[in-house]
């Protein structure tokens, strides 16, 4: 497995999803095969989407690691994960903002919660929160933020992210329905600059400001 996932990685070095020695350096380190169900295991260093249940999916390995990339995240830092899924993007977002950081993340599935959970504690992954809730809301109790992702594609970015998004903080997020871009937001005091990245594919974000 090891050997394997050192392939994939410098596989996605060579090809430019990744520069960030941290971001490597994360991706290295979490076992992508813990987060994967049992029977799909032996596919968890094959960079593709994998469904995990509940008609959702883990992010593919190269998608997990240029959105780490765009949040330009540093150690200590705070961050809202929307979309838990399988706690794998959280894990890789926690080796970089480290034991200082903190990562909260919110799912509206319980029952993919209550798994994620099991496997981060298993992991020793401390610094991340698993909440169950419509993620649309953000969560107020530990905001503000200095980092902002979402998992899911949205019609647009919910105003409850921006608001709890401190002032200079970014937001990385999939926007549209059947066409979808994945977008850098950046909080510049009242006013919130866009820029696009690439098309992608994700599940839609349901929720009271997503997709109903």
């Amino acid at each position: 497995m090891e050997d394997e996932k050192k392939r994939v990685i410098e596989k996605l070095i060579r090809e430019g999803y990744i520069k960030d020695k941290k971001v490597i350096e994360a991706l290295l380190k979490v076992p992508r095969e813990e987060f994967v169900p049992e029977h799909l295991k032996k596919y968890a260093y094959v960079d593709t989407p994998l469904e995990i249940g509940y008609g959702q999916t883990i992010s593919a390995i190269h998608m997990v690691g240029l959105m780490t990339e765009l949040l330009d995240l540093k150690p200590g830092m705070k961050v809202l994960e929307i979309g838990t899924g399988s706690g794998y993007h959280a894990a890789v977002v926690a080796e970089i903002v480290g034991k200082d950081g903190l990562v909260v993340s919110i799912e509206r599935i319980p029952e993919l919660a209550e798994r994620a959970k099991k496997v981060l504690k298993k992991l020793g992954y401390d610094n991340v929160i698993v909440l169950v809730g419509d993620g649309t809301l953000g969560c107020k109790e530990y905001a503000p933020y200095d980092r902002i992702y979402v998992t899911a594609a949205g019609p647009k970015i919910p105003k409850a992210l921006i608001e709890q998004l401190k002032d200079g903080g970014k937001l990385v997020m999939p926007i549209g329905r059947y066409l979808q871009e994945l977008i850098v937001a950046e909080k510049k005091g009242d006013r919130v600059e866009i820029k696009k990245v690439c098309p992608v594919s994700f599940v839609p974000l349901i929720g009271e400001d997503g997709f109903k």
